[in-house]
């Protein structure tokens, strides 16, 4: 791991480095870019990529800015990682709120793109989104600590598919997990405000970079028809729903997800 100066913070990133194409891999809120080695980029380095796996404002060692930040910012932070390492043209992956940062940094920077796969993203909110993301903020802002144990059970409601919910065995596993995770940090806040508002599908329209959606058939976070918005919107994107996966679909079926992102990203050579 390694703390750089870029976009006026410190920004920290780890780098697998390699002789092959650079590929950076952008979380989504509240996530360590840690979670990206457990199965992503394992797979895409034995696919023979250079990984560069990154932890956004809000998520330490890189800087809090627990005053505030938006979409923008974290994707001119990518962007100046991006420079500082001389990775660009390269291909990016983002997941949840890291697919809006490689939206906007394809907006902004497409010459840094060489390819992007957005994963459980959207273009615009809708009226449960909206009400799901007031929810959290006022829970946080209250100062009410739920249990760690219950709000793991429901984390895990809500981000795993009813495949994972049913196997005894997973569940629990992923129940322990999301109980040591539990909490919520005045970055993560800032985090919770980070929807793509106003609706920004007419923006996609102007993405000029190959572009491939992934939705997960069981996502209650970001439901697959909005990922096919977001796919319909940018010229020429490709789109795939996965079944039997939620919000979390690149942790519950990762041989699924990677074969997706590794077919994709070798259709250019």
């Amino acid at each position: 791991m390694a703390v750089v100066p870029v976009n006026g913070i410190r920004l920290n990133y780890e780098d697998s480095g390699g002789p092959g194409e650079p590929v950076v891999l952008v979380m989504g809120s509240g996530t360590s870019g840690r979670a990206w080695h457990l199965h992503q980029v394992p797979a895409l380095t034995a696919a023979g990529f250079r990984v560069v796996t990154v932890d956004n404002r809000g998520i330490p060692p890189t800087d809090v800015c627990a005053e505030g930040f938006t979409v923008r910012d974290l994707a001119e932070d990518v962007i100046g990682l991006v420079e500082y390492l001389g990775l660009g043209p390269c291909r990016l992956v983002g997941t949840s709120m890291g697919a809006y940062v490689v939206q906007e940094l394809a907006l902004l920077r497409p010459a840094l793109v060489r390819q992007a796969v957005l994963m459980a993203t959207r273009g615009r909110v809708d009226a449960m989104r909206r009400a799901l993301t007031a929810a959290e903020i006022e829970l946080y802002d209250s100062g009410v600590e739920l249990p760690r144990r219950f709000d793991a059970v429901v984390q895990a409601m809500r981000n795993l598919s009813p495949r994972s919910l049913s196997d005894d065995t997973a569940v629990r596993d992923w129940l322990d997990v999301l109980e040591v995770t539990s909490g919520t940090s005045p970055g993560e806040r800032v985090h919770m405000t980070l929807d793509p508002e106003p609706g920004r599908l007419d923006a996609y329209r102007n993405i000029t970079v190959p572009c491939h959606v992934i939705a997960f058939q069981d996502d209650l976070v970001t439901p697959p028809e909005l990922g096919r918005e977001v796919a319909d919107a940018i010229p020429g994107a490709t789109f795939e729903a996965l079944a039997g996966c939620g919000h979390f679909g690149y942790l519950e079926d990762p041989s699924a997800v990677n074969k997706s992102i590794v077919e994709f990203f070798r259709r250019i050579a």
